[in-house]
């Protein structure tokens, strides 16, 4: 049993680590003071904060003794603390991922936006957009999510007084080097890899840190079985641990300068990027998120999972299949044919498990269908479930090569993934916040349920606006540039196709504003709860709740 007496912060690894964090700091004053260019400059002085910051913070915490955050249930004393940070660290990130994507869709509708400066360019500001939806919003969504469902489905503190935190504020000094090293024009132009060799480095030691984590506190577990939802977070964690370190195999020019050069090269090296690439959507968004749906559908629907068979059925023939999808990526390239049709043979696969998850996840809900009417927590829920469906589908669709020789290159690709980051992604990781506040801060409910209704509205109509843009300026790009005359020259020229698309870079980017308006709805509604105030308001199946000031609800 973890009791308080039991929950220190002077075990022996903590002097290890406030160790580790001095060496730390001494290497970043080692590269300030011969740093090659500014950005390592720049990162220099902020891994000797960090790590200042952090011995600090242990030494703090050595004299206040037990966390005082922590609260026993049922004879374990879970470690809620990281848990609340990273769900406070998911809304911050959101609303600056949004805010991102909604600048450089406007910079896209109206280029004067992007005021003729390089940090504030297009080609810098779309990768700072990109990994703040992904890794900065959806990993501490995976992060504050997989501790949280860990403890509770194991019955078990999380391993480690030290290293959750470790892993939660090393992950956050990750995301603050890479977004600086995009504006700064650091980057090794890989899709979803931009951040340089160093940057990478350390969140290898922070990723090793989250799996030993997450394997310590399986290994601890009181409860003899493993519920399915920790088959997938194991997944998604080992399978990118393996992915990120051979997709950024590099050789650095200097050890104090941010440039590097790929183990690989030429068409090689593009088949490494996509089997990186595809498998980051397959198992970072996909496989990690499939583990709150695991958990979070049911509890929310308070109904037991529809199959628990069909889950590892689910979870076995997804993981081994979507690994092999990453060279559809490479259609009518240097590539040779036989694993460009091996990559679509398996994304046509994929269909099963993928509508076998989606099925179970929406099937949960029989017996219980008619609280979509009454909880909007449970309908974003239900409505992301229903987008991986739809997602799932239309990836195997543009694999085909018919059908990518139209697709590729093209807008259409632009709101596949914003029908997946969006509806699958951004809805699951909203319902599982949603349910999350009001039980770590220990409030009956949420500040306001009308308020999830309106954010999940404003959304919706946001991504439908988003995506039928994006699918209507696809297919037209398409078709135009592949238009002959009777001469058989091309109909269009480039300009024209891109001047075509002014009007749907519009709507998307209205659909992107409503987006994250709703974002910012939900960051107040959580704000509101954490203060613990309760707003009047009828709610189906409750008793209407009187204002109620924050010190009450405590």
């Amino acid at each position: 049993m973890n009791s308080a007496s039991e929950v220190k912060a002077t075990s022996p690894l903590t002097y290890g680590l406030g160790l580790v964090l001095a060496a730390g700091g001494l290497m970043g004053l080692f590269l300030v003071a011969n740093a090659r260019d500014g950005a390592i400059a720049l990162h220099g002085y902020l891994f000797v904060a960090f790590c200042t910051l952090g011995v600090f913070w242990m030494i703090k915490r050595h004299y206040d003794g037990a966390d005082p955050i922590a609260r026993e249930e049922g004879g374990v004393l879970y470690n809620d603390g990281v848990v609340r940070a990273g769900c406070i660290a998911s809304l911050f990130w959101g609303i600056v991922g949004f805010l991102a994507g909604l600048v450089i869709a406007l910079q896209l509708a109206y280029p004067a936006l992007n005021f003729d400066l390089p940090w504030t360019n297009f080609g810098r500001l779309r990768p700072v957009h990109t990994s703040a939806v992904i890794f900065a919003f959806g990993g501490n969504v995976l992060l504050a999510t997989s501790f949280h469902v860990v403890q509770r489905t194991c019955k078990a503190r999380l391993a480690g007084d030290w290293a959750p935190w470790f892993v939660f504020w090393g992950y956050q000094l990750f995301i603050v080097m890479a977004a600086s090293g995009y504006v700064l024009g650091v980057t090794q132009s890989k899709e979803y890899a931009e951040p340089e060799w160093y940057v990478d480095l350390w969140l290898t030691i922070v990723w090793v840190v989250y799996l030993l984590v997450f394997l310590g506190t399986l290994m601890k577990r009181r409860e003899p079985h493993i519920y399915v939802a920790n088959w997938f977070y194991l997944a998604f964690i080992v399978t990118i641990a393996m992915l990120h370190i051979v997709n950024n195999l590099a050789l650095p020019v200097s050890l104090t300068g941010a440039k590097s050069y790929q183990l690989f090269a030429g068409v090689q090296d593009a088949l490494t990027q996509w089997w990186y690439g595809h498998n980051a959507v397959g198992f970072f968004l996909t496989a990690g998120f499939l583990g709150i749906m695991y958990y979070f559908v049911p509890k929310q629907a308070n109904r037991p999972v529809y199959s628990y068979r069909l889950s590892i059925v689910h979870f076995w023939s997804l993981i081994f299949l979507y690994i092999w999808a990453g060279p559809h990526h490479l259609h009518y390239t240097a590539l040779p044919d036989w694993a460009q049709t091996l990559g679509m043979t398996f994304s046509i696969m994929l269909w099963m498990p993928s509508w076998g998850g989606m099925i179970n996840g929406l099937m949960t809900l029989s017996g219980a269908w008619d609280k979509l009417r009454t909880d909007p927590v449970l309908r974003m829920l239900a409505v992301s479930v229903a987008f991986y469906g739809m997602s799932t589908f239309e990836g195997p669709v543009m694999s085909i090569k018919a059908v990518n020789s139209l697709s590729h290159y093209t807008d259409w690709t632009v709101g596949h993934v914003h029908s997946g980051a969006l509806g699958w992604v951004g809805f699951v990781s909203f319902g599982a916040i949603y349910y999350l506040v009001p039980k770590l801060w220990h409030r009956t409910r949420l500040y306001s349920v009308n308020l999830v209704s309106l954010h999940f509205w404003v959304a919706t109509i946001g991504i439908v606006l988003y995506i039928t843009a994006m699918w209507v300026s696809g297919i037209l790009q398409g078709l135009m540039w592949r238009a002959y005359d009777s001469l058989g020259f091309l109909e269009f020229s480039f300009v024209e196709t891109v001047e075509a698309m002014h009007p749907f870079y519009v709507i998307r980017a209205l659909g992107g504003a409503l987006y994250l308006l709703g974002a910012l709805i939900m960051v107040y509604n959580c704000w509101r709860t954490i203060r613990g105030d309760l707003k009047e308001e009828k709610v189906a199946g409750l008793p209407a709740a009187a204002p109620q000031p924050a010190a009450a609800a405590q």
